[in-house]
C-alpha cells in the first residue's frame, strides 16, 4: 500500500506501474532493470532528435546570401 505522498505513474521503459516517491530509488522507473535499459538507450543514441538542415539562403558564418 502507498502513502499519501506516493504516486503511481507509468514506468517510461516498460509502461508498468511505478511508485514515484523517495522510497523508490529508481523513480520514475519501476526497477533498476528498466533504469539500466533507459541508460543504455541514451548511450546508444536511440533518443536522438531529427536533424534539421539549415536554410540554403543563409551562410551561418557570413550572414544572408544575396
Amino acid at each position: 500500500m502507498t502513502s499519501d505522498t506516493e504516486k503511481i505513474v507509468s514506468c517510461p521503459a516498460c509502461k508498468g506501474p511505478s511508485v514515484y516517491a523517495t522510497s523508490n530509488s529508481n523513480r520514475p522507473f519501476c526497477s533498476a532493470r528498466c533504469k539500466g535499459l533507459d541508460l543504455g538507450a541514451w548511450a546508444n543514441e536511440e533518443f536522438r532528435l531529427p536533424a534539421v538542415d539549415k536554410p540554403k539562403d543563409i551562410d551561418l558564418e557570413h550572414g544572408p546570401i544575396h
